[in-house]
């Protein structure tokens, strides 16, 4: 636990501690997509989805083939919400607070791209269509309104060496799924693990 005196309270000491902030670092950022930040999302294949609702903050994953989320124009986004658990925190949370924020992932590149925005839920019917896969279409799209827009460098991804093979672990050596049930709500494990594969390949859309 950190000493009391330790913990940084004011925005001056913050500021103090870390100093100016550098030029491209400001300069990077836009109100819109621009042309220049279009190929990010048309060849990420994840998002990280930042929402903030009465219950507290929540951050859910997407993914599908890369250019799944669609640029309808400059400040616009589309991004189809595919089956999954039914929690649906992310949407219960927009319904609270339309505030979102994204972060872009592309395998092998290092620069990530953040955008925050507002979202709004919808069930249109063409627009479900749009994002129909092999005849399934998603319960809704989120129209993301962008606001700001801009790449984070590749410090974090390099530390991380997230996407070199040789610190690739095997999923053996973590807890399975149906372990974690099996001990944190007393669900047969073994059951739920056997028909996670075929469950998984069932259900993808």
């Amino acid at each position: 636990m950190a000493e009391q005196n330790s913990i940084i309270t004011e925005l001056t000491e913050l500021e103090r501690l870390y100093g100016t902030v550098a030029r491209p670092s400001i300069a990077k950022v836009t109100d819109h997509i621009h042309p220049v930040y279009r190929p990010f999302i048309a060849a990420s294949p994840f998002v990280a989805l930042a929402t903030s609702g009465p219950e507290g903050l929540d951050v859910s994953p997407r993914g599908d083939p890369a250019g799944f989320i669609e640029i309808e124009d400059d400040k616009t986004l589309l991004l189809p919400d595919r089956r999954g658990n039914n929690r649906i925190d992310s949407l219960r949370n927009i319904l609270h607070d339309n505030r979102v924020a994204l972060l872009f992932l592309i395998p092998g590149i290092g620069e990530t791209l953040r955008i925050n925005g507002t979202a709004a839920i919808s069930t249109d019917p063409a627009l479900l269509q749009r994002f129909a896969v092999n005849n399934q279409l998603p319960k809704t799209v989120l129209c993301i309104n962008v606001e700001s827009v801009f790449f984070q460098c590749s410090r974090a991804i390099i530390r991380s060496g997230l996407w070199n093979v040789e610190t690739q672990i095997s999923r053996q050596s973590l807890p399975s799924t149906g372990s974690i049930l099996r001990q944190i709500a007393e669900i047969d494990g073994d059951a739920y693990d056997k028909a996670l594969p075929e469950r998984l390949k069932n259900s993808l859309y």
